[in-house]
């Protein structure tokens, strides 16, 4: 079979990288995993699935898994003023009203992604110092003194990826002038808190996030809050509970009652960078955060990590070492522009969860409105549409 002779090295083993070498395994294509940390693992808390990835993970054999470990959210999900008046529901289906909406811990995915995955696939400890290609192979050097060819390879090394300035001219990311106070709080310490919903309160400057994970064993919070201080991009910096707690002293009593028993908590500095005019260079293409980091502000981080991962296989799945770069490039071109829409997408509604207008009223039918852009968004299957481009290469 053609797929058998592509050869692909994925480079970063978070969610973006390991869900695209399951979808290129299930493909038939040979794929090796390399990762810098000394083993595959997630720092990170909560993240939130929609029905546009969840659709990719039950392609990929993982849809048991997802209802194992992660948790639905449900139609009583909603936004709040911050003092707890509610503004309107939370879009959490489909138009077709399926309901595929999950909080998830990121160490569950991950790992659920890395125990799919062959023995032998990932290469835990390989730290990527350098890149170079030429027409006919493409070799990534690590710093413990390995080198490996593929005819293909995947950048998923995320905001700070050390192989996109061989793509294009490096660039500073955009300090979004918020940081995220995040982490987890046990159902059992907050036994009334509702493990059915996602639940987000609105005020000046700042916002709060709630919801469940674990299949409801765990509450995720994320707390965004402004900062003249640009600091690290960094999923594990440490934050100050109390200094948590006063940014949001006198909000909706139910945060207080969540931030009262967080004991430890991550301070993590939000970035993203303007949508990239080129993903691929011969042999070489980005994805996920590589590609397109974002702000968190419509969830769509790993989502659309996944989105590119399927895009990604079905495309390669029709492609041999002569047409790979061809096939890169209309991978790139299946993508780009939809992850700009949604970067773009990203930064206007921080604006609104943060209520910068000067007529609240004005933001609230903004959010209640944007459930038709929530619509669209999960709606999107990108398979049909790759399938019609793999088919245009062959």
């Amino acid at each position: 079979m053609v797929q058998s002779r592509l050869n692909v090295a994925i480079v970063g083993g978070g969610i973006g990288g390991l869900f695209a070498a399951n979808a290129l395994k299930a493909q038939g294509v040979r794929v090796a995993v390399y990762e810098q940390a000394p083993a595959i693992g997630e720092i990170g808390a909560g993240v939130f699935l929609t029905p546009n990835s969840v659709r990719h993970l039950q392609r990929i054999g993982l849809g048991p898994e997802v209802e194992k470990w992660g948790a639905r959210v449900g139609k009583e999900s909603r936004y709040f003023r911050h003092d707890g008046a509610p503004i309107a529901p939370v879009q959490v289906t489909d138009s077709s009203g399926w309901n595929a909406t999950f909080g998830m811990h990121r160490a569950d995915l991950v790992a659920m992604l890395a125990a799919h995955l062959p023995a032998g696939t990932v290469h835990a400890g390989h730290r990527c110092t350098g890149f170079e290609q030429d027409s006919d192979i493409a070799r990534v050097s690590f710093a413990n003194g390995v080198s490996v060819e593929a005819d293909i390879v995947i950048a998923a090394d995320g905001i700070h990826s050390e192989l996109r300035p061989y793509v294009f001219a490096s660039s500073q990311p955009v300090f979004s002038g918020s940081v995220a106070y995040r982490g987890l709080v046990a159902h059992e310490r907050v036994a009334d808190w509702p493990v059915d919903r996602w639940q987000m309160w609105l005020g000046q400057g700042r916002h709060f996030l709630a919801f469940p994970v674990r299949a409801g064993q765990l509450i995720n919070y994320v707390g965004f809050v402004p900062t003249d201080e640009e600091m690290k991009e960094s999923w594990s910096a440490p934050g100050d509970p109390d200094v948590l707690r006063a940014a949001f002293a006198g909000w909706d009593p139910r945060i207080g009652q969540l931030l009262k028993e967080v004991q430890l908590t991550f301070r993590w500095a939000l970035y993203d960078r303007e949508p990239l005019p080129v993903w691929t260079r011969q042999r070489l293409s980005l994805l996920g955060d590589a590609a397109h980091p974002m702000l968190p502000h419509l969830g769509q981080g790993a989502n659309q990590s996944i989105e590119d991962g399927i895009a990604l296989a079905t495309i390669l799945a029709r492609a041999d070492r002569a047409t790979a770069p061809s096939a890169l490039t209309a991978y790139e071109r299946l993508r780009r522009e939809r992850v700009a829409q949604v970067q773009r997408g990203a930064r206007e509604n921080g604006l609104r969860y943060d209520s910068a207008y000067s007529d609240l009223g004005v933001r609230d039918a903004e959010i209640s409105a944007h459930a038709a852009f929530r619509r669209r968004l999960y709606d999107h299957d990108v398979v049909p549409d790759a399938q019609a481009a793999a088919e245009a290469l062959a």
